[in-house]
């Protein structure tokens, strides 16, 4: 059957997070009701990552195997027609066709992600539900000099969810960047793979460094005490964006 891989923009918080589930409409039942809407086929598609409740992408990727061999403009163009009319805040930005070994999820080698904070007064109008609105200043210095100890290979059981099904606790953190542009904080992450809540914990963490309650040497001893207890606040999911991933 032929492959095609998809990648995938949508705005998270009309869902219960990327992975179909029972409580409520998901991503990934989304561009599947599509797909059986446009072919007749019910397909299971598979995605690179599972965001949560509330978290956004602007690079998803998932792969779809369809009966038909589609051109992958036609397929993009139908598919976005069918989640336009159903009302979903989901777009397919690009459709391609790939072999039978491509896997979205196994065959990555590198996810990115994107966490927003916005720093002022008055709140988000335009942006709302699309930033974590913060009151305070944050120094977005600081916190990008605390983000440098957590980059690298690291037991990062302190950042990770009590319900990650992960085996392992250790992954590789390939960037860790906080910058400011006018009152926005971004913090870019980057690896190959990340465990459940991870970039959110480190957010959170990296919050209270940029607000002056921790240092970084606070930062390095709550990467070293492996223990979820020891982790800062988790962010909001509304702040974070799957932006792309490397195959």
């Amino acid at each position: 059957m032929p492959r095609f891989r998809m990648t995938v923009e949508y705005d998270g918080w009309s869902y219960v997070g990327w992975q179909r589930q029972e409580n409520g409409a998901s991503v990934q039942g989304a561009i599947e009701g599509a797909i059986l809407r446009l072919t007749g086929e019910t397909v299971s598609i598979r995605g690179a990552g599972r965001t949560d409740s509330g978290v956004h992408a602007r690079g998803q990727v998932a792969h779809a195997d369809l009966s038909r061999d589609w051109k992958p403009d036609t397929l993009r163009n139908a598919l976005n027609a069918h989640l336009g009319q159903a009302g979903e805040q989901v777009a397919i930005l690009d459709v391609a066709a790939v072999d039978e070994g491509f896997d979205a999820r196994f065959s990555a080698v590198r996810r990115h992600y994107l966490y927003r904070i916005l720093c002022r007064r008055s709140p988000p109008a335009l942006e709302a539900r699309r930033v974590w609105w913060v009151v305070k200043p944050l120094d977005a210095a600081r916190m990008h000099e605390a983000a440098q100890v957590l980059t690298g290979q690291h037991d990062f059981t302190t950042f990770r969810s009590a319900h990650c099904q992960a085996n392992s606790p250790v992954r590789t953190l390939d960037r860790l960047d906080v910058t400011q542009d006018g009152d926005v904080i971004e913090i870019r992450a980057s690896a190959q793979s990340f465990l459940h809540n991870q970039i959110r914990s480190l957010a959170g963490t990296l919050k209270l460094a940029g607000e002056g309650k921790w240092s970084v040497e606070d930062v390095r001893a709550a990467l070293q005490a492996r223990d979820r207890k020891a982790c800062g606040p988790v962010a909001p999911p509304e702040g974070l964006y799957f932006m792309q991933v490397d195959y």
